[in-house]
């Protein structure tokens, strides 16, 4: 069995601090107050929000990466165009000084 997502997680945390509130009385014998039920709405909340966050991010981090594919594919056609002259207007020998490794 796999690992839940994160909104199983928390909406399973949801529905329990439902039922805690729902059921106070008689579960703040055994400890779960609302002291308890506080610091489980509190990081529901945080798990909420670093989610959001997190996502937002993700976000972010594809659009940098397709940014990057375009850079590099300009980068790449430059650096080609480049490469085609070098060896029609420089000699051989020289070459290396382009960064060019062929030997024709």
């Amino acid at each position: 069995m796999g690992t839940k997502s994160y909104a199983t997680v928390i909406s399973n945390a949801q529905v329990m601090l439902g039922g805690i509130q729902a059921n106070e009385a008689s579960l703040s014998k055994r400890g779960i107050d609302k002291a308890f039920a506080g610091n489980l709405q509190a990081d529901i909340d945080a798990c909420i929000t670093l989610n959001n966050e997190q996502e937002t991010l993700k976000a972010q981090l594809k659009e940098k990466t397709d940014e990057l594919g375009k850079r590099l594919a300009s980068l790449e056609k430059q650096a080609g165009e480049a490469r085609k002259i070098i060896k029609l207007d420089i000699p051989q020998a020289l070459w290396r000084e382009f960064g060019i490794n062929d030997k024709r």
